[in-house]
């Protein structure tokens, strides 16, 4: 996938001065205007804090669920904003969640994962947005496609939107334990990789689905550079009407975010940097090594698939491949390598060699 051409402000309401990383707070779901001013009181006083975020519309697998409290509470937002100075968000599914939320002076809008594997309606949403000025975050869909979430992103910039951002929440796959989304951080970093200058945000609520999951899958994220974190804050978790499971309480979210690590991108001093680069130099020197005897390897396959094309052979040599991954996995363990790590590479080298095996017998590589 070739790199997309974005438009951004140089300097967004998504991005602190100073780098720090921009920490989004506050329920699942509006609840009651109480619910919402307790728990935004509290998280006034968590250093770090500058946005509070609530659901006012919820978009439910099944009917007679909570739906959310809808525009009423647009206007508890409008309370804590001039209440506590903070900044307040939302999520917007279509035009009228647009129109409303602009009209009652929200500061950021984001589009769920559900909305984000829709292009009309993502087009509606930047249709209704054309002319205004509002950051606007856009949470990967709910299936892996970095596509289908750069192109949502794309439709909003081609409207005008300039201050935008991504949000990883993880995606449905058949079996996500231990969470409730596989967090699938290559894709993530491979966002970062394509559209660098984009502000990309991790929301470990909804990656881990539990409280008690939350504090690793928050500090892999600032391990990744990425530059902020959502997190799903209630001011009791036990009673909340939707996803009370993965909600923490202020006061427990100050303790998650004064465990987390925050690393710098770059080097304090110039040797650090140097001595850096130095011990870069010899990895790309290994995957330069790497690289050649891939395709030695691969130069290898073609041998042998034309000997087998000869001699009228099979490709697959189960017992040969089952005992060159036994003694692969024999060595990995001896060098205190990770075998599940070792067994995936080998299995994907292996599947290439069949594939280069197969198209010398069908006639469709040469020799």
């Amino acid at each position: 996938m070739s790199k997309p051409n974005i438009d951004l402000l140089p300097q967004s309401a998504l991005q602190h001065e100073d780098g720090t990383p921009l920490i989004i707070a506050g329920p699942c779901s509006a609840e009651s205007e109480e619910q919402v001013m307790q728990t935004a009181l509290q998280i006034k006083e968590v250093p770090g804090v500058s946005v509070y975020r609530a659901g006012i519309w919820k978009p439910r697998t099944r009917p007679n669920s909570f739906e959310g409290v809808g525009v009423p509470g647009l206007k508890w937002l409008k309370r804590v904003k001039q209440e506590t100075g903070l900044k307040v968000a939302c999520e917007v599914a279509n035009a009228m969640h647009v129109y409303e939320s602009l009209k009652h002076g929200i500061d950021i809008l984001w589009i769920g994962a559900r909305t984000t594997v829709n292009p009309f309606t993502v087009q509606e949403i930047a249709d209704a947005l054309r002319g205004v000025d509002i950051p606007v975050l856009v949470k990967n869909p709910v299936n892996p496609d970095l596509q289908l979430w750069i192109g949502a992103i794309e439709r909003l910039n081609q409207a005008g939107i300039k201050q935008l951002g991504g949000i990883h929440r993880g995606f449905s796959t058949f079996d996500n334990a231990p969470y409730r989304n596989m967090p699938k951080w290559n894709s993530a970093i491979e966002f970062k990789r394509l559209v660098p200058e984009l502000p990309l945000i991790c929301d470990p609520s909804h990656i881990a689905g539990k409280r008690e999951l939350l504090q690793p899958i928050a500090q892999k994220a600032m391990d990744l550079a990425m530059d902020g974190l959502m997190i799903e804050t209630h001011i009791d978790p036990s009673v909340a009407l939707s996803d009370a499971a993965q909600q923490v309480t202020p006061t427990d979210l100050q303790k998650l975010l004064s465990s987390i690590r925050f690393g710098k991108v770059e080097a304090d001093t110039p040797e650090d940097h140097e001595q850096l680069e130095e011990m870069r130099r010899e990895i790309d020197q290994l995957d330069n090594e790497l690289m050649e005897v891939f395709a030695r390897r691969a130069r290898m396959s073609r041998k042998i698939g034309q000997y087998k094309k000869e001699h009228n052979m099979t490709i697959l040599q189960v017992k040969r491949w089952d005992q060159i991954l036994e003694d692969i996995l024999d060595k990995a363990k001896k060098e205190g390598l990770d075998e599940k790590f070792v067994r995936s590479i080998f299995q994907t080298v292996h599947h290439q060699s069949i594939n280069i095996q197969t198209e010398i017998l069908n006639g469709k590589a040469e020799e």
